[in-house]
């Protein structure tokens, strides 16, 4: 299982960012995929979560109306579109197969970082 994040840039607030997820090891379309974050100094939570097939998606109250998952099973891929970034956005951002947990494998993350 490998998960690599990209896409993670400093942009100011305001501004919108897209990050990709590139997932293997696994059967991609058999897990509904989700990405996290971890703001510095707090505990890794929950983002989004989308379904096999892409149909069902769900947000954190933080972020829902500003992000938006989506898969493309082709191509083993998660993205996250972030729109009017906020300074509270600033984290490490992670994606993972569910179910996930701390004992699960985690990837090195994108940096996100928004100036105010």
């Amino acid at each position: 299982v490998q998960f690599v994040e990209s896409g993670g840039s400093l942009v100011q607030a305001g501004e919108s960012l897209t990050l990709t997820c590139t997932a293997s090891g696994f059967s991609f379309m058999s897990y509904s995929m989700s990405w996290y974050r971890q703001p510095p100094g707090k505990e890794r939570e929950w983002v989004a979560t989308i379904s096999l097939g892409g149909g069902v998606a769900s947000y954190s109250d933080s972020v829902e109306g500003r992000f938006t998952i989506s898969r493309n099973n082709a191509k083993n891929t998660v993205d996250l579109e972030m729109n009017d970034l906020k300074p509270d956005d600033t984290a490490v951002y992670y994606c993972n197969r569910d179910p996930a947990d701390e004992s699960s494998y985690w990837g090195q993350g994108t940096q996100v970082t928004v100036s105010s």
